[in-house]
């Protein structure tokens, strides 16, 4: 799978050293449908990229029920909160078909950008042009089913 990186649209036009420092620090990651790949609260330690498959997001309001906010399908990214500075995954991720990724430890992601500003500069901008209009439809969808709309 990490052979495929210069076909991912994420590290498309990237030269082949960057390529290669990439392949180092991503790993596969694949599972088999319905597993809940990590729970919200848990340690946040990866970020995941679809290469195949669909997974939803889940989110559990402290004194309600747990929300289907969305699904993520192949070229999507998550698990931000291990490289956004939170200790914990804010939702749940579940696997609704069997899943081919790859994943980069948050901490390695970050080191990353300090080692090779012009590489983790790339892609860091891509990973959050990539999340950035989930967040927003995220957010309004968790206030509309929690009565929250904004006025």
């Amino acid at each position: 799978m990490l052979e495929t990186l210069p076909c991912i649209p994420l590290f498309q036009d990237l030269d082949s050293a960057q390529i290669e420092l990439l392949k180092s620090l991503f790993e596969q990651f694949a599972c088999p449908s319905d597993l809940v790949i990590f729970e919200q609260g848990t340690p946040a330690t990866y970020l995941y990229l679809i290469i195949q498959g669909e997974v939803s997001i889940r989110y559990k309001p402290y004194d309600g029920p747990v929300i289907t906010l969305t699904h993520l399908r192949e070229g999507d990214v998550f698990g931000w909160s291990a490289v956004v500075g939170s200790f914990q995954y804010t939702s749940s991720i579940v696997s609704e078909t069997p899943i081919e990724a790859i994943r980069i430890r948050g901490n390695n992601l970050i080191k990353l950008s300090t080692d090779s500003p012009e590489t983790g500069k790339v892609i860091m901008d891509r990973l959050a042009r990539v999340v950035s209009p989930r967040w927003k439809n995220a957010e309004a969808q968790v206030q509309s089913l929690l009565g929250l709309e904004q006025k």
